[in-house]
């Protein structure tokens, strides 16, 4: 997002955070509403250029997704909706994935309450691999031919009871409503959005053998110092590394690995 978008987000964000601050606030339940809400304005074109129309004013922007909404979702979805069509968007897409970006936001203020949310974060990770892992599965999941529904019941079969519910839920939002996303993007995405829940950072760490606690302990402390920032460590194992650890943050890869120092070496004689 740009421009105005992103400081309408910004100011969305913190009044999700000052809402779901309070413990009456049932955090599973606005995320379900708000994930209605998007739904509504990805269907609805007409409506979700209405709301963001410039030439509008805010105030008669909020009073029309308050008509719409009220009765249908509870007041602090109406009251965080009007807050958003208030606010000015560089393009109505915008509105949308801002909408959903609160839902999942919700969702894992939920797991977060609950003393779950480590725990969606590694469901969400290792539920990429195993898909990475099995193009049957990830073709079923991304099918433009099966139904929302269809790949709805796919996805409770694999994580029903084996998962968080919160994993359960925002997962099948995603791949039931895709919005134009890659299935692994769309996991990118929500993966970050749990760490930043806790202003943590996620490195992918893939080493040849698993680590130890103190080696985990020790990576994370200096990753931790290094980026100034709490870290989440995602790991995996992959003998194919011969020794070492690669880790990936973000769009930066610290690579340390046997088979990383070998390929340079074969590169620089080649050379």
């Amino acid at each position: 997002m740009n421009g105005a978008s992103r400081e309408a987000l910004a100011a969305a964000r913190e009044r999700l955070d000052a809402l779901t601050d309070n413990t009456s606030v049932d955090a599973a339940k606005l995320a379900g509403e708000l994930a209605s809400v998007t739904s509504l304005l990805d269907r609805e074109v007409s409506l979700r250029r209405v709301l963001t129309d410039p030439a509008q004013s805010g105030e008669s922007k909020a009073e029309l997704a308050t008509r719409l909404l009220s009765g249908q979702v509870g007041g602090e979805t109406v009251d965080l909706v009007s807050g958003l069509v208030r606010s000015r968007w560089s393009q109505s897409r915008d509105l949308v994935d801002s909408v959903e970006e609160l839902a999942n936001t919700a969702d894992l203020t939920a797991a977060q309450r609950g003393g779950g949310l480590d725990d969606v974060e590694d469901e969400l990770f290792r539920f990429g691999r195993i898909v990475g892992s099995d193009p049957e599965l990830r073709s079923a999941l991304t099918s433009r031919t099966a139904t929302a529904s269809a790949k709805g019941e796919l996805l409770r079969s694999l994580l029903g009871g084996k998962a968080q519910p919160v994993t359960e839920r925002i997962i099948v939002r995603l791949v039931t409503q895709p919005r134009g996303r890659s299935l692994e993007a769309g996991l990118d995405s929500l993966s970050k959005l749990a760490a930043e829940r806790r202003d943590r950072m996620v490195a992918v760490v893939t080493s040849a053998v698993p680590l130890s606690d103190r080696q985990k302990q020790r990576l994370g402390a200096a990753l931790a110092k290094l980026y100034g920032r709490e870290m989440h460590l995602n790991l995996d194992v992959d003998p194919s590394v011969l020794g070492g650890v690669s880790v990936r943050v973000g769009d930066e890869i610290i690579n340390g690995t046997v088979a990383e120092r070998l390929d340079d070496a074969t590169r620089r004689m080649a050379g």
